[in-house]
């Protein structure tokens, strides 16, 4: 049974992930609310199709920190000292409880109406603040795609897949709460992105270049 403490902190995760980076760069430095234009996400994809790697480039990363945040709140509970050397696996999954906390924030935002992004930045941010090791190699993975293809999209569930791989065939990992969530990942990138895949289907997916801006 979750603590009043751990209550307080999943609730404070969901406040970080809810965190609206694309709108607040948008409306604040351009005068332009990215979810009126290109696809109508308020993420780090959507901004640089907008507004340019200019504003990109910082709501990536403000986006990405949202996720690695949450997970690390965990060290300013009470008992995590306790936690960590004693329950290891509970400490791994209240770190899990406040960065799934964190990326359904970045979903449904409450901040804005509840019109968010796709959540595949705050989503690494997550995986870097769990396994830096596994997230590092589907982040290779999904640049390499991105090189070759120019869609953020198909990189995303390209690398959103090489993580369970990672995770239990490459490093070989034997915890049952990191093995679920990293099958989990892929499923719900798979869920965000339905309309991109119907548009790669068609080929009407746009590809983000960033020479403009």
């Amino acid at each position: 049974m979750p603590t009043p403490e751990i209550i307080l902190f999943i609730l404070l995760s969901y406040l970080t992930g809810a965190f609206p980076s694309a709108v607040w760069v948008g409306k604040t430095f351009y005068n332009i609310d990215v979810r009126e234009y290109g696809s109508g996400n308020a993420g780090a994809t959507n901004t640089f199709r907008v507004l340019g790697k200019g504003a990109g480039i910082p709501v990536l990363f403000m986006d990405v920190f949202k996720g690695w945040l949450a997970v690390n709140y965990v060290i300013f509970l009470s008992n995590s000292l306790v936690l960590e050397q004693g329950s290891p696996e509970i400490y791994f999954e209240t770190q899990l409880a406040f960065g799934i906390s964190a990326v359904i924030g970045h979903l449904f935002p409450i901040y804005t109406g509840f019109r968010g992004g796709k959540g595949i930045a705050t989503m690494l941010g997550l995986l870097i603040g769990l396994h830096p090791e596994a997230a590092l190699y589907s982040f290779l993975v999904f640049v390499l795609i991105f090189l070759m293809k120019k869609y953020v999209s198909l990189a995303s569930i390209i690398a959103s897949f090489t993580f369970p791989i990672f995770i239990i065939l490459v490093l070989g990992s034997i915890n049952p709460s990191l093995n679920l969530f990293a099958i989990f990942v892929p499923i719900l990138s798979l869920i965000t992105h339905q309309k991109n895949i119907e548009r790669l289907i068609r080929g009407e997916e746009t590809k983000i270049k960033f020479g403009k801006k």
